[in-house]
């Protein structure tokens, strides 16, 4: 019962983190003609053929939009985009964030002996460590919570997954706001956690 209630406080502590927010006001079909130069990485489509590129493709335009920001603003160091988005304007990126968030993205596939790890970890969490289930902020089918900024992980590149998941225990990602959410979570998971995770995370759908 107690194992219970640990794991229910943890979801809800960290699924209370949301705060409502005015919509985007991206426009897609502008926002398409803006892309050009991130084809190169993450594809026309968003969908990035490189392990170490995100995929973009179905991502929550509100978690993209945050992301340009960012990055732009050095918040967020991803040293692939440096100078990449000098060039935009508030609206360019809201533009671009709703034209990746409009594209279907793929889907991956999980190793068969990583499943049952990682998707222990990612539906139930581990309450020993005091790691609550992915599932409250990114829910059950990996689409995130898009108008909390939840980002969407179902399909997202294993190899990737795994880096943002280090960095973030490591301190070398720190975008996560003042709630240090992410911060907090994956300073409980070890090497193998990471991995089961991200592998199942990839074939999440």
């Amino acid at each position: 019962m107690n194992k219970l209630l640990v794991s229910l406080l943890l979801t809800l502590g960290i699924t209370g983190v949301a705060n409502a927010a005015e919509p985007v006001k991206g426009d897609a079909a502008a926002g398409q003609a803006k892309t050009a130069v991130c084809g190169a990485c993450h594809n026309p489509d968003g969908n990035s053929l490189a392990p170490n590129f995100p995929k973009l493709a179905g991502q929550g335009e509100k978690y993209l939009e945050k992301q340009l920001h960012d990055i732009k603003s050095g918040k967020r160091t991803v040293l692939e985009m440096t100078g990449m988005l000098a060039a935009f304007n508030d609206q360019d990126m809201a533009d671009i964030a709703a034209y990746f968030s409009s594209q279907k993205g793929s889907v991956g596939a999980a190793d068969p002996k990583l499943v049952e790890r990682g998707r222990a970890l990612f539906n139930g969490g581990d309450v020993e460590k005091g790691l609550p289930a992915c599932t409250g902020c990114h829910s059950p089918n990996g689409a995130g919570i898009a108008l909390a900024g939840f980002p969407h992980l179902g399909g997202q590149h294993a190899s990737y997954v795994a880096k943002q998941l280090t960095d973030f225990r490591e301190g070398n990602r720190t975008n996560d706001g003042d709630a240090t959410t992410m911060r907090t979570i994956a300073a409980k998971l070890s090497n193998k956690d990471i991995e089961a995770l991200s592998s199942y995370i990839q074939g999440l759908h």
